[in-house]
């Protein structure tokens, strides 16, 4: 498809993620229905161009490429229940949350009523669709990617498919995401700390971005080590991380925090040690973590 050339689309689920996506197509110039099951969301989007479908039907039926932006694949499948017999042979592309169970069974839901499915992850927030730097990743039919690939850039100009085994940008999006939340908690950690003393949470973030910077340096070089197998030339130790626990635990005593939610990692240093990772690099964890209890 040329960059030029405008498609229909419709987006399925309007909260904050699938309006923008919408958004997003109907200021590249692609005829685009919506569809919510609360009508009322989509009033911005009808404003600006978008066509508002009163059935799921409806909008299945009005375009090739469906995009469906709900939270789970669960709630995609019960959405589009009232809709597979208009499924067949259109490309439906998912962009929900969920595991790669998930994402193995809705790509057969899908292909049970003949639609050509492709599953994806938008790894930014909301505000930043359609930004040159968003990351956006697919897996599943490649046709489907090659055919809407650049309809679907609009989306995210870091535009990527990751292979043809329909779980693999739920696996991809878990495997990434998974250092959100522990970093935040990180973060409101110090905040809270910080605040205790009364100071602002403000005046530490330029200090937070460097520190994540330095993280961000060190990734490939963990990421070799654990492609490797080879953990015996830190820079970092395990025993080094454990030894620095109890720091911890000594700012969570003064400062009043609550600081149980870092036990767990305590216990995984100390597995590791016991595994006799202790002098090898941090990034042996992830020897332990392959090996639960």
């Amino acid at each position: 498809m040329s960059a030029h050339h405008p498609v229909p689309v419709t987006v399925l689920g309007l909260g904050s993620m699938g309006s923008a996506l919408a958004d997003a197509f109907v200021g590249a110039g692609h005829p685009t229905t919506v569809w919510n099951r609360t009508a009322s969301k989509a009033a911005p989007l009808v404003a600006k161009g978008a066509v508002h479908a009163r059935t799921v039907g409806e909008a299945v039926a009005a375009s090739e490429l469906v995009v469906a932006c709900l939270t789970t694949y669960d709630d995609t499948i019960a959405a589009l229940e009232p809709a597979a017999d208009v499924l067949e042979g259109r490309a439906l592309v998912t962009l929900n949350s969920g595991s790669p169970t998930g994402a193995r069974r809705m790509a057969v839901w899908a292909g049970g009523h003949g639609a050509r499915h492709l599953d994806g992850a938008v790894k930014n927030v909301p505000a930043a669709v359609g930004a040159e730097s968003t990351l956006v990743y697919y897996s599943g039919d490649h046709a489907v990617f090659e055919e809407f690939e650049s309809t679907l850039r609009v989306l995210g100009g870091d535009t990527v498919h990751l292979g043809t085994d329909p779980d693999l940008a739920a696996l991809y999006e878990m495997a990434v995401g998974g250092t959100l939340l522990p970093a935040l908690v990180g973060f409101f950690q110090g905040a809270a700390a910080l605040r205790a003393r009364g100071l602002d949470a403000a005046s530490m973030v330029r200090f937070s971005v460097k520190w994540f910077e330095m993280i961000n340096s060190v990734l490939p070089v963990f990421a070799e080590e654990i492609d490797s197998g080879d953990y015996g030339d830190p820079a970092s130790s395990v025993s080094m991380f454990l030894a620095g626990a109890a720091h911890d635990e000594e700012l969570g005593r003064e400062a009043g925090l609550d600081v149980e939610w870092l036990g767990p990692f305590r216990e995984l240093l100390e597995r590791a040690v016991e595994a006799g990772h202790g002098e090898h690099s941090i990034s042996a964890l992830t020897e332990v973590l392959r090996k639960p209890r």
